[in-house]
């Protein structure tokens, strides 16, 4: 199995911000940190803000802080959240296409699989892989 860049950025993006719970990142200090475009970032904040993991906040001292405690958020959660669109394989995604409709014996397997995968990370939360917090994690004050 593999995931998209989009989601393994937004791991790696979740995973520094519990780091430092409470304070705000702004997305070109992200993008700076991990050397991603601006844009392609705010891509992934946008899709954190819509479901409900991350808060983002205008002007001076604004950024993106977790929406709530960083153990309470579930990594299967997050892939389905960030993966959203992205089959696992064709046959998967709405009209997708398949020429042993009907024959095929994998599809049920790769659904199977896919399933304990996801199973197996929710079992942690985003608290269990946040990284050591380094000298530049103050909290901010809003």
């Amino acid at each position: 199995m593999r995931l998209t860049s989009f989601t393994d950025y937004g791991l790696r993006m979740l995973m520094r911000m519990a780091a430092a719970p409470g304070r705000a990142f702004s997305t070109a200090e992200l993008a700076g940190e991990f050397g991603l475009s601006r844009h392609h970032l705010a891509k992934i904040m946008q899709r954190l803000a819509q479901g409900g993991i991350v808060e983002t906040r205008r002007g001076g001292g604004g950024g993106a802080v977790l929406a709530r405690p960083a153990d309470q958020i579930r990594l299967g959660a997050l892939v389905r959240l960030l993966e959203e669109g992205q089959p696992l394989v064709e046959c998967f995604a709405s009209g997708g296409d398949c020429s042993l409709d009907g024959r095929c014996r994998l599809k049920a397997r790769l659904r199977a699989a896919e399933a304990a995968f996801l199973a197996d990370l929710d079992r942690s939360t985003l608290a269990d892989i946040a990284l050591e917090p380094g000298p530049t994690d103050s909290v901010q004050l809003t």
